[in-house]
Parts: C-alpha cells; structure tokens; sequence
C-alpha cells in the first residue's frame, strides 16, 4: 500500500529530471496546480505524467479495433503505429489522488475515496472489474521523490514508526498508475483523477509492508510501454510491468510528525538519526559540548580581572611606607588604642570633605621621635604641636 509520498518540489524541476532521462515533455501544469509538499495525502492534487491524449483516453476511437485486433496477433508495431507514437505528446498534468470513475454521477465523500488511492497489480490480471477501461487506455505515471510507509512496532498495530523510502541514486520515483476524467451530473467541470498501483515487496522492504508502488525506471523500454497510447489492450507484456522493483532503494526512518496529514517540513525526508535533522537529540549534545571550552574560557578571564580589582580600589597610598618604617616600640600602644579602630577603618576611604589628620609625635628616651604603627591619626589635634606633629609623610622622606 502507498498512502503518503513525498512532493516538494516544483514541476520546472519535474520536467528538466524527466528530459534529462530521455522522457519527452510538451506541457506542463502551473505550479499552483499541484501540492508542493514532503506530506502528500489522498485528497490533493500531484503531478501525473501521461499520453496527451482525449479524456476517453489511447487512440481515435475509429482505429481502436484495429489496433485490438493487431496487439492480439502481432509482437511487434506496424508503422502506423511508430508515427502515432511520433506524433504523441507527452504532458505533466494535475489531477486529484483518488481515482473517481468517469460513470460516477455525484461525489463521494473521503472514505469511499480512500478506498480507490491504490490498485492492486492483481486485480488487473483478470479482464473485469471497475479497473477494465482505464488499464486499456488510461494508463500514466505519479511523479513524486519518494514514498512514506509505517513499521509496527507490536501485533496491536498501536505504536508505529515512519521510514521513507526513496531511490539510492537519488532520481525521482515513478510510479504506475492509472487515470480517469469525470463530470457529475448537473456540471460541466472536468475532475481528472489517479490511482497508484501497488504490487508485492522486494525483499529490501519485505521488513516494513507486504506491499509496494510499481516503480518504473524513465526512460526504460518498460516505461515507454506503459505509457504508449497505442496499446489500447491489455496484454501479459503490459501485467509483466507490474512487478516489485528491481533497483537500489534506500529506507530509513523519520520523524513521526509526519503522521499528521496537516504538517509539512523537508525533515519528514531527513534521517532521525542524520547529523542533518535538527531534532536529533544526539546532534544536541554534540553542539553543547562544542560550546564548553568558549565559555571555560570566558569564565576564566572574568575571575581574572575580579581578583585584580581590590588591589587598586581599596589598599590606600602610603599605608605600606608607614608600617614598614614604624618603630617597635610603638607596638605598646595597641592596648590602650583598641578605640581608635573605627577611626582607622574610616580614615583608610576618606570623604573629600574629611582630611586625614596624622598621629602625633611621642617623646621617648633620647632625642628620637616615634610615630604610632595602630593609628593614622586622632580626632582631636593639638594646637601647640601642629607646626611639627602634622607633619606630611613626603616630608619624611626629604
């Protein structure tokens, strides 16, 4: 079964791949015409590549017996054929997911729609069926890049993991598909519509689904013939395309977002595990830890700088030069100066409206002046000793 593909490309770019695989394309829709989308549902509209020919589809119907008669009885191609198939144009055309059967009279609602997204391979083999018309004449191929199918997990079918599958040279995917126009009663507007056809597995995706699309090969003698209009019956060389692919695929399984018909991002065709998905909580990690070493680096310059900034903000000029040259003695005076600590402390950050007063002189035995190592001044000066007690500390040094 195939009931989710991808198609998030433009069809300027549909046309330039087909061309370059040797596939002829005359017409092509507008790009609003079709869902540009990495989540396409039943229900919009793709891009389907086709025969240009009438809405009922293969040749003029006067030559149809003809050409019955000459694909039962003949191998090969008479050359009235060659030059229809010369003068065949080929065009990529907008049409609805969901074939609806031109005999239809009114439109069906999405679940009876669901039920005609897919064609079994199968079901083509016998000549009967509501498939009969469209494989004889109405054949065409979806163009997409790439189709979405769910492994579960458990028997209850309850916990259900995405893969995308896509081809490993990384060219778009064609599938087999048939087509059909209708107008319901009451109108004159044309619906044009398409179903896939699925057949069983290759053993690379036997894991995931017992079923697959039909994929064809552009520009292979297989996909030629599916889409030769001339071949108005259905043949074994038409039901022998109808076989699980050949060629290289590759799956993988994505984010589970894309369950939901309503969201839409290139991730839903990204590896959860890539480097390339944002969301993979690996790649996470990975740029956290590439991170670290800038913000090491920055911690470390700013404990730097903090260590340096009481050097100079708060050690006052000066204080060093007098301990270092204060005299031993003085160290007699701590016990009876333990009151003057408050007015050290707020003499080392002076106001600019306080000077700093000195400590006055002692005299001791001798002639030698001594100077106090536990204050750096008093409250109270007095008069008489001012011209030689408050001296400035330069003038020791002169």
């Amino acid at each position: 079964m195939c009931g989710r593909y991808a198609m998030g490309i433009r069809l300027a770019f549909v046309r330039h791949q087909l061309q370059q695989q040797g596939q002829r394309v005359d017409e092509v829709a507008d790009d609003d015409d079709v869902r540009e989308t990495y989540n396409f549902a039943p229900g919009n509209y793709g891009a389907v590549y086709r025969a240009d020919t009438p809405d009922y589809g293969g040749i003029a119907p006067q030559d149809e017996a003809a050409d019955i008669e000459q694909a039962e009885h003949h191998d090969g191609q008479s050359e009235t054929q060659d030059a229809v198939k010369q003068q065949t144009h080929y065009k990529i055309q907008a049409m609805k997911w969901g074939l609806i059967p031109f005999w239809t009279k009114r439109s069906p609602n999405y679940g009876s729609m669901l039920k005609t997204i897919n064609c079994r391979d199968d079901s083509l083999a016998e000549d009967k069926g509501m498939w009969t018309s469209m494989k004889r004449k109405k054949r065409c191929v979806v163009i997409c890049q790439g189709f979405y199918e769910w492994l579960k997990k458990d028997p209850s079918g309850k916990e259900k993991i995405p893969h995308y599958i896509r081809r490993k040279d990384g060219n778009l995917m064609c599938f087999a598909g048939l087509w059909d126009c209708v107008k319901y009663e009451g109108s004159d507007e044309k619906l044009y519509t398409y179903t896939i056809i699925t057949t069983s597995s290759n053993p690379y995706l036997r894991f995931l689904h017992d079923r697959m699309p039909v994929i064809l090969d552009p520009g292979s003698p297989a996909m030629a013939t599916w889409l030769d209009p001339t071949r108005v019956a259905w043949s074994k060389e038409l039901q022998s395309i109808l076989k699980p692919y050949e060629g290289e695929l590759e799956c993988y399984p994505v984010s589970k977002e894309v369950g939901k018909v309503g969201n839409n991002s290139p991730d839903f065709i990204v590896p959860i595990n890539s480097k390339e998905n944002k969301k993979n909580i690996a790649n996470f990690f990975a740029s956290a830890s590439k991170a670290k070493p800038a913000q090491k680096t920055l911690d470390t310059d700013t404990s730097k700088t903090t260590k340096l900034e009481p050097e100079v903000d708060t050690v006052p000029h000066g204080s060093s030069v007098k301990r270092k040259h204060a005299s031993p003695e003085s160290t007699k005076e701590e016990a009876h100066d333990k009151s003057s600590k408050a007015a050290k402390v707020e003499n080392l950050q002076p106001s600019s409206q306080q000077s700093i007063h000195r400590s006055p002189t002692k005299t001791g035995t001798g002639n030698k002046r001594m100077r106090s190592s536990t204050s750096n001044g008093s409250t109270k000066t007095d008069p008489k000793r001012t011209s030689h007690g408050t001296q400035r500390i330069t003038n020791f040094f002169k």
